[in-house]
């Protein structure tokens, strides 16, 4: 059995009125069972700003959709605390039902809950020799081009070694649990979540001349910015943009820090994946 959990923080959808009326609702289920919960809307920037060890809570609860859960979930993998989702978008596939939220915090504080550890991605932004910017990304990387339909020129290397290089949309590194997102829709794999790999897919690759690929994660990824003939960025999991230059290297390696998600529904992957759509009759 796990640990019995009784201090959280819940994090509700900004600007969701039901989202934070249920959270209220649910911190005051917990007090009448001696436990303590605090309510706030989700704030990306509050969640960026975590210091490692800083929390007084045992366990995040983060009412909302997907986009809701990977921002919370920063802020779990730097506080190094698990985090539960519940669902109130409209795909959910990081998220557990929320209609059955008693059953999903009763699991919590009876220690009945399992973790699950995911893989998160680091990167540096290098710029003339220089750092230019850090950060941590659960889902994935994206490096892709403006407004206009111009092809970007990039390369892709490992441990230093070249692997290949590209004209395309852009590149997507992703983790295996972001790899049912974006990766999925430009043709990448899908990847069981507790495996430890990077998945590598291009966007609308020229001449097709460049597959997806899965590597192991003992070596730091490169993409170089080779060519610019228009506006190129950096996204990171969906949520921040930055633009890139020419000349720019993105060095991408394994977070020290696994995500740690609380499972309480006992249902497996491949459920998952058939209930959300992934695998259908034609």
């Amino acid at each position: 059995m796990a640990q019995s959990l009784r201090s959280f923080l819940i994090l509700t959808r900004s600007g969701d009125a039901q989202a934070l009326a249920l959270g209220q609702e649910m911190a005051t289920w917990l007090a009448a069972r001696q436990a303590t919960a605090q309510v706030r809307e989700h704030n990306a920037e509050d969640c960026r700003n975590a210091e490692p060890g800083s929390s007084q809570y045992e366990a995040i609860v983060v009412l909302g959709g997907d986009g809701t859960f990977i921002g919370a979930a920063r802020k779990a993998l730097c506080l190094g605390i698990p985090v539960l989702g519940l669902n109130l978008g409209r795909v959910g596939f990081l998220a557990e039902g929320a209609e059955d939220w008693h059953k999903r915090l009763e699991a919590l504080l009876a220690g009945t809950y399992t973790l699950s550890s995911r893989l998160c991605l680091a990167y540096d932004l290098v710029r003339q020799g220089r750092v230019e910017r850090s950060g941590v990304a659960v889902n994935d990387l994206v490096v892709s081009r403006g407004d206009l339909a111009r092809l970007i020129r990039l390369s892709v290397s490992r441990g230093g070694e070249p692997v290949g290089s590209m004209r395309s949309d852009g590149l997507i590194i992703s983790t295996p649990t972001g790899s049912t997102a974006y990766g999925f829709s430009a043709g990448g794999p899908l990847v069981h979540p507790e495996m430890e790999a990077f998945c590598i897919t291009p966007v609308c690759p020229f001449l097709n001349n460049f597959r997806p690929m899965v590597v192991p994660t003992n070596k730091d990824i490169g993409v170089g910015i080779e060519e610019v003939r228009g506006d190129v960025r950096l996204t990171e999991d969906g949520q921040r943009c930055f633009p890139l230059a020419a000349g720019d290297q993105l060095v991408i390696r394994r977070n020290p820090a696994v995500l740690l998600m609380l499972v309480t529904d006992g249902a497996s992957y491949f459920s998952k994946l058939s209930a959300k759509g992934f695998f259908t009759e034609r």
